[in-house]
Parts: C-alpha cells; sequence; structure tokens
C-alpha cells in the first residue's frame, strides 16, 4: 500500500478557495511571526483580506524583519491585545468583515470579547469549537468537537455542537456527513453518561432536532474510525469505521484526541469555532502555518456557504 500523503486533504481545502472571493478577516493582534506570516500567506494565496488590528510600530516592524510585504494590507491601530479583541469584534459587529481570526492572544482573551453580552458577536446558537485533521492515516478529514470551547457541555449543548459541526462539514462539500458520538463502549449504560447523551442525540435525530447528517453511538474511538473493529464487535451501522465527525464526551476527551492524533499519527491540525454571527479562526499559538492556512481555508468556505444560503432563503421568503 502506497505512503499516505501528508497535507493531501488540506491541500484540496485550500485549492477549494481558488474560485471564491477572498473573505475579508479581522485578525485580532497578530504580533508574532506565525500568526503575521499565516495571515499574509493566505491573503498572498487569495483566501482572505487581512484586516490587522494591533499595535501598528510593532506589525510593521515584525512584518520588515520577517520579510513580510504588509504594504498592501489595512491596518488598525491598538495599543494592545486586549484593545485589539475588542477593536476585531467591533469590526465584525459592524459588517467590515466576514470572519475572525485570532492572532497571538490568549484564547480566553478573544473569546471573551466574542461573548461580551453588549458588544460580543453571539447568536442563539450555542459557540463551539470543531477541529478539521488531516490524519495521514484516514481516507478523508476527519472533524472533532468539542475541544476547545465547551468543558462540560449538557445534552442540550451537544445539540447545537453537533449541528454547528455538520453544517460545517457540508459546507466543506460532505453532503451527508456521519457523525460518530464517542464513548468507551458501545452499550447504553447509566454509568457511563455519555452513552445516555448518545442514545438521546440519536434519537432526536430521527425526530428531526439534529439535521443534515447520520448519527451513530454510543461508539468507541476504533468503532469510529475502522471498519474492522466495528465488524468484530458486530456493530451494523453506516457511520462505524467510516466517521465524518467525531463528538466527544466533554473537552478534556476531545482535547486528548486530538493532540494524539497530532503527535503519534503526525496529523496536522486546523480550528475553527462556529455558533457566533461569523466563522472564528481560532489556533493554537505552535500551529504551523500550513495549520493557520487551513484554518482560513475552512472559515472562507465556511463564509461563503453561509452567505449562499442566506440568499437562497431570502429569494424563498420573497
Amino acid at each position: 500500500m502506497p505512503e499516505p500523503r501528508k497535507h493531501e486533504k488540506y491541500d484540496a481545502l485550500i485549492a477549494a478557495c481558488s474560485a471564491l472571493a477572498p473573505v475579508r478577516t479581522a485578525v485580532a493582534h497578530p504580533c508574532d511571526e506565525t500568526s503575521l506570516r499565516g495571515a499574509v500567506e493566505a491573503a498572498e494565496a487569495k483566501i482572505i483580506i487581512p484586516l490587522l488590528v494591533g499595535p501598528q510600530a510593532r506589525i510593521r516592524a515584525l512584518a520588515t524583519s520577517f520579510g513580510l510585504d504588509i504594504a498592501s494590507l489595512r491596518l488598525v491601530d491598538t495599543p494592545h491585545s486586549h484593545a485589539s479583541a475588542a477593536k476585531a469584534v467591533e469590526i465584525v459587529r459592524n459588517g467590515e468583515a466576514d470572519a475572525l481570526m485570532k492572532g497571538s492572544l490568549h484564547t480566553d482573551e478573544l473569546m471573551a470579547e466574542v461573548v461580551h453580552k453588549d458588544t460580543g458577536i453571539r447568536t442563539a446558537r450555542r459557540i463551539s469549537h470543531v477541529f478539521i485533521m488531516d490524519v495521514p492515516t484516514y481516507p478523508k478529514p476527519l472533524f472533532i468537537t468539542d475541544a476547545a470551547v465547551n468543558i462540560f457541555p449538557t445534552l442540550e449543548d451537544k445539540v447545537d455542537i453537533v449541528q454547528n459541526a455538520i453544517e460545517l462539514a457540508q459546507a466543506l462539500g460532505v453532503a451527508r456527513p456521519k457523525v460518530a458520538i464517542l464513548s468507551a463502549v458501545e452499550t447504553i449504560t447509566s454509568k457511563i453518561p455519555s452513552t445516555i447523551d448518545a442514545a438521546a442525540l440519536c434519537k432526536m435525530a430521527d425526530r428531526g432536532q439534529i439535521t443534515g447528517a447520520l448519527l451513530d453511538g454510543p461508539l468507541a474511538f476504533d468503532n469510529a474510525v475502522d471498519r474492522q473493529a466495528a465488524s468484530i464487535k458486530h456493530i451494523a451501522s453506516p457511520v462505524a469505521g467510516d466517521a465524518d465527525i467525531l463528538l466527544v464526551p466533554d473537552l478534556e476527551a476531545g482535547n486528548m484526541l486530538a493532540k494524539e492524533l497530532t503527535f503519534l499519527a503526525k496529523a496536522d491540525a486546523a480550528g475553527i469555532v462556529l455558533g457566533a454571527r461569523v466563522p472564528i479562526i481560532l489556533t493554537s499559538r505552535a500551529d504551523n502555518v500550513r495549520a493557520r492556512m487551513a484554518s482560513c481555508a475552512v472559515a472562507a468556505l465556511y463564509a461563503h456557504a453561509r452567505r449562499v444560503a442566506a440568499a437562497e432563503a431570502g429569494k424563498l421568503a420573497g
């Protein structure tokens, strides 16, 4: 069997943006090389049009020191990271950007402005994070949610979390995503609450409370991604062994799973936050530029899909 080609799934996502107009993106505090380079290279690839929000002199000096051309990019001057986060969210709220990108500031600092009661950009949908992982040993992108925002989500939270991920997968070309609801076992038991949530979510999908996907669970991780493992356990399901989306029980499980795939399976992890007015490119400060580029591509594809859906809804309403 030939060696799986690393990055091929991310390359496909980035290539899919070539036919689309770049997405206006407010970049909050791009004050280190990786975050600034990620924004600049995504602009050069015509994926986004960055609005760089941060200390102007510092950003210009950083660009000069690393040979990055930002002459054509708009800069919005702010004194520090907190002000950068607030200003970037304000730009989105005013309709001047269709996506928000985290720079070299803490996630909590940016998300505090996103969810601010009076000046934030929340919607009725719960905010959640999705990793879009390029795992060399898996044949397609693998979506993992939620491993970064919701610590111990309730059943009601999981409804929004999984619906957010389904709509993202659809925007990336997966017409009917297969959702595996993960637990430690495949049987339902009151001793493991995540199995009860899994059963409830599957029934909610049957009743139309979750739409656009095939759901199955509880499933252990091996049964979700390996057909042979599912067959050995006698699990007959179109989802088992072929999952697109992995819904994890809680943040700890999801975070460990994503990092295990990153460091042991040499996967790349692009990250995006959904449920706000615009997609939020929420990458780790340790992410490489390729992962940041892929995150930008995912946000761009999602933003375009939402725009198309809104236009179609407007025609129907008219």
